[in-house]
């Protein structure tokens, strides 16, 4: 039994790291991605979410769940480092 949620861990981490790295390589790579178009695609994500009435199987699921939590990740960084460069350049004044 221990075999069967192996594969599904497995799945869940690769895909959280694969997507945070490609989002921190958007961000790094393109000067007009912006939190807002990270949090459009995350409503985006939240309604496939919601929209499972055919049913997706175990795999899309994991994967669902893996990117959606990589947005929230990241967009909640994003924003820490936001505010940690605001109180800096803030306190300088």
């Amino acid at each position: 039994m221990g075999v069967s949620v192996d594969w599904q861990d497995i799945t869940y981490e690769n895909t959280f790291e694969a997507e945070v790295r490609g989002l921190q390589r958007r961000r790094e790579r393109d000067p007009s991605c912006t939190i807002a178009d990270l949090q459009g695609v995350l409503q985006h994500l939240y309604h496939m979410d919601g929209a499972d009435w055919g049913g997706r199987g175990a795999v899309q699921d994991i994967t669902l769940a893996a990117t959606i939590a990589a947005y929230e990740h990241t967009i909640a960084q994003w924003k820490q480092s936001s505010e940690l460069c605001f109180g800096e350049a803030f306190s300088n004044n």
